[in-house]
């Protein structure tokens, strides 16, 4: 038994606007044990995809959700959840990351249906960017959330929104574009009117705990956090920190190969407001 409930993905409810998220990949050293973790906590299945048999795709109820690759050790990188958002020109994305004083580590290469790189900002926060090239076959289902939301706890929330902004045309009044809005001590990134991410300001780039540092954090919804915590400690994960939130709980969990990811029973991120 998990604590999660089955939400509409990215994957299936594709967000058309240049510049939203549209995917989770964990990168991860032991596929077989990540599938094995993530299918007993989150209740997800798993199908190789038609990028080879070492990249498989999560699915809840038969929709997609995240993907999952075997690259940490391959890419020197480290075990982690990573947020990819959708471009309509990589090469252009990466010129922009790497004029703003971040590092792109790997790509622009061709994957699958589209083109996609792996990239930090100056803050050291890791991301990647999608250009897809081939039209898609599958028609956009209709949805009222995500599967998945993101929070990005960075050194100084104003400073990355401009940042992002700059490098993922956020804010541009582009049809489509995402909106940024400042609430409180905070910045809440909507895409096509949908609240996905947060920005918070305090982290510490040189802080030993991962936690502390600048990091995209990948929240998952779930029914129940505490039932997922006691699944993820059952099937050899750990816990990080449980914390109250406004309008719900949270924690974040560590796989047993170390990446972190958070469950929240908080539907949305523009219910964090006090």
């Amino acid at each position: 038994m998990t604590g999660s409930e089955p939400r509409t993905s990215w994957a299936t409810a594709p967000l058309t606007g240049p510049a939203a998220p549209c995917w989770v990949n964990l990168m991860t050293h032991d596929l077989d044990a990540a599938q094995y973790f993530y299918g007993a906590v989150l209740g997800w299945t798993f199908r190789p995809s038609r990028m080879g048999r070492e990249y498989v795709v999560a699915r809840r109820d038969d929709v997609p959700v995240a993907g999952m690759v075997p690259g940490a050790s391959a890419y020197q990188v480290a075990v982690a959840w990573i947020p990819y958002f959708a471009v309509n020109d990589a090469d252009t994305t990466t010129a922009r990351i790497r004029e703003r004083s971040g590092t792109v580590a790997v790509g622009p290469l061709s994957f699958g249906k589209g083109r996609a790189a792996l990239a930090s900002d100056r803050d050291g926060a890791v991301f990647g960017v999608w250009e897809r090239t081939a039209p898609s076959t599958t028609p956009p289902t209709p949805a009222d959330h995500s599967h998945a939301w993101l929070r990005l706890r960075t050194r100084n929330a104003f400073d990355a929104a401009i940042f992002y902004g700059e490098v993922l045309d956020w804010a541009s009044g582009d049809p489509g574009s995402c909106e940024v809005a400042y609430v409180k001590d905070e910045v809440l990134v909507r895409c096509e009117g949908r609240p996905l991410a947060r920005i918070s300001s305090g982290a510490v780039e040189s802080a030993p705990d991962p936690l502390v540092r600048p990091h995209w954090q990948v929240q998952f919804p779930v029914a129940d956090v505490e039932t997922t915590v006691a699944a993820a400690v059952e099937h050899g994960g750990s816990l990080v920190e449980r914390r109250p939130v406004p309008h719900g709980r949270e924690a974040t969990l560590r796989d047993p190969d170390g990446g972190l990811f958070t469950v929240t029973d908080v539907r949305t991120p523009d219910l964090y407001e006090d």
